[in-house]
């Protein structure tokens, strides 16, 4: 109830929608429940008392009961797709509006496909039950007041005896809710599965191919949508029965009232066009009580569908902003310090820095070297705030970075990382992502910087080509450029660049170097990378490892001083058959 009760809270922008609609399923039951009256004069003074005079305008009263009825119908049919519709865009502006506020850390640990699943499967069914199943319940519960009311009205006696099965189909519901609740629970998260597992296979489609893993791959996802298929076979199976058995008691009061009525018909205490009365309001009444098994389970649906949205908005960002956050300083130019940071992904887990202080002052370059895993590119990421630290400070420009405007401090910093992510948009609109409103020649300065413009003005239609989705139209390094003209053109403070270089071949790099060279002049700029010719644009170089500085200074100190060091720049690491190319 708890879960339904929030879900009705969506209905509160479509009040008078709802109320209208309602009014009009109220309107759609009177209506039906004149035919049958009408039936009886029929019956009872027409045709028994052989007059024909009142016969067409009785026959016309029902013709014009069926016309009202249809306009109600028409009224509700399409208020309710309009609440439907409507209760849809709303759920899903809040869901997509809440996952864009949810931190770094919740997608590391969330599938993507659990999060398309419930944007989606999970979103109609919810939409579905508010939009329609409400008002089909509405419809339903008046009805068997309205007609549960006339039937007592013509003959108490026979009404109870007929409705005797009411108590019976509420226990069958509670029980069948008890049962089915949980399996349907687990439909949805088989569903969200599937959705994960396609949604996998798609994205990862080149390596599968590469791999030769068709067959492989195939399987799996059969085997994930065989679970999915058992799953629901077991609610079907639960629903089947439960549904049936309150679709048979309703017939049991048919039972009933045929005996008795018909006995009351013969004996003449209850006239012919009483009893067909009665018992076409009783017939009315069983659809009714048939369909409360049906809107039982979408009810169920809706709610299992409602709690795993739910779990989502109720996700409490890890990275919020304070109550009094401060602009970034204008007068700033992007100095950072780390004082004394430590981090772990996981409050008690491993830790990922432990204890890194450095101040960089501003427009210096810093190179980031290090093994794997040596917390290189978790240290870049505490700057514009991805994560909070553990322990100790971020600062920039002399001001705590958890005590900064989210929006403000990520305009000031750039971020190119080693596998670029373009939208499926044109070349031009991915440049200027980060300043929508960027001028032509804002645009082009930036693709020139980055050493874009020359591929970009041979591609079909130049600026305009719309790239495919992730830019795989794109080759490796074409990507990367513009990745890099991305950053540049929102004229960042801080410039992170994480093995920017590492999808382009030697050639390239030395044409991007020289733009880069140019791009980093004034900022604050981070380098992470291997290759020598990348490391060559830091004015100092930082080796972390364990999460730890292990050493710090230019390439002639550090190769004189630390082991590490000449560790990573001979191993192979460093990339030593570039080591010739620079020395030529």
């Amino acid at each position: 109830m708890r879960i339904l009760i929030r879900l009705l809270q969506f209905l509160r922008p479509y009040r008078w929608q709802v109320l209208i609609t309602a009014l009009a399923a109220a309107g759609i039951m009177v209506c039906s429940a004149g035919i049958p009256y009408i039936t009886r004069l029929i019956i009872d003074e027409s045709l028994d008392a052989h007059d024909r005079s009142r016969l067409g305008p009785l026959v016309l009263a029902i013709v014009g009961l069926g016309i009202v009825r249809l306009g109600f119908a028409m009224v509700r049919r399409i208020l309710a797709g309009k609440i439907s519709l409507g209760v849809e865009f709303d759920l899903r502006q809040v869901l997509f509006g809440h996952l864009e506020r949810l931190s770094f850390g919740y997608f590391d640990r969330m599938p993507v496909g659990q999060l398309m699943s419930r944007a989606t499967s999970d979103l109609q069914v919810v939409r579905f039950f508010l939009g329609y199943g409400l008002v089909f319940l509405f419809m339903n519960v008046f009805a068997l007041v309205l007609y549960g009311g006339l039937l007592f009205v013509i003959d108490a006696q026979l009404a109870a005896l007929a409705l005797l099965m009411g108590p019976g189909l509420i226990v069958v519901a509670w029980i069948s809710s008890r049962r089915t609740q949980r399996v349907l629970v687990d439909v949805q998260q088989r569903v969200a599965e599937l959705t994960q597992s396609a949604e996998e296979s798609i994205v990862g489609t080149r390596v599968i191919k590469a791999f030769g893993q068709e067959a492989r791959q195939s399987a799996r996802f059969a085997a994930t949508a065989r679970r999915a298929f058992d799953t629901s076979m077991e609610a079907n199976r639960l629903q089947a029965f439960y549904q049936s058995l309150m679709g048979f008691l309703p017939t049991l009061g048919l039972a009933v009232v045929i005996i008795l009525g018909g006995l009351q018909a013969i004996d003449g205490s209850l006239s012919l066009g009483a009893f067909v009365q009665f018992y076409a309001y009783l017939l009315a009444l069983v659809f009714p009580f048939r369909v409360f098994g049906m809107l039982v389970g979408q009810a169920q649906r809706a709610t299992a569908s409602g709690r795993r949205i739910f779990e989502v908005l109720d996700t409490q960002p890890e990275i919020a902003e304070a109550a009094d956050a401060r602009p970034l300083p204008a007068a700033g130019r992007g100095r950072v310090t780390f004082e004394d940071v430590r981090f772990a992904h996981t409050p008690g887990g491993p830790p990922v820095l432990a204890g890194v202080t450095l101040d960089v002052p501003a427009g210096r370059t810093i190179g980031l070297i290090g093994p794997t895993g040596s917390g290189k590119t978790t240290l870049t990421q505490l700057i514009p705030r991805y994560y909070d630290v553990s322990g100790g400070r971020v600062l920039v420009d002399g001001e705590d970075v958890r005590d900064l405007c989210l929006d403000d401090l990520r305009r000031a910093v750039g971020v190119v990382s080693q596998e670029p992510f373009l939208f499926s948009a044109t070349v031009r609109e991915n440049i200027a992502y980060g300043v929508p409103d960027a001028t032509e020649e804002e645009v082009l300065r930036a693709a020139r910087m980055a050493q874009a413009d020359a591929f970009v003005r041979e591609l079909p239609d130049g600026y305009e080509t719309v790239v495919g989705e992730r830019g795989y139209t794109l080759s490796g390094g074409q990507r990367q450029r513009i990745a890099i003209a991305r950053a540049i053109i929102t004229d960042p403070r801080v410039l992170i660049l994480d093995e920017a270089t590492a999808s382009v071949d030697a050639t390239t790099e030395r044409e991007i170097g020289a733009a880069l060279r140019a791009a980093m002049a004034g900022r604050t700029t981070f380098v992470i990378a291997h290759r020598l010719s990348t490391i060559a644009l830091a004015d100092e170089l930082v080796v972390l490892e364990d999460g730890r500085i292990a050493a710090q200074g230019s390439h002639e100190e550090l190769y004189a001083t630390s082991d590490l060091y000449r560790e990573i720049r001979d191993s192979g690491l460093a990339r030593p058959d570039l080591v010739a190319e620079e020395a030529a």
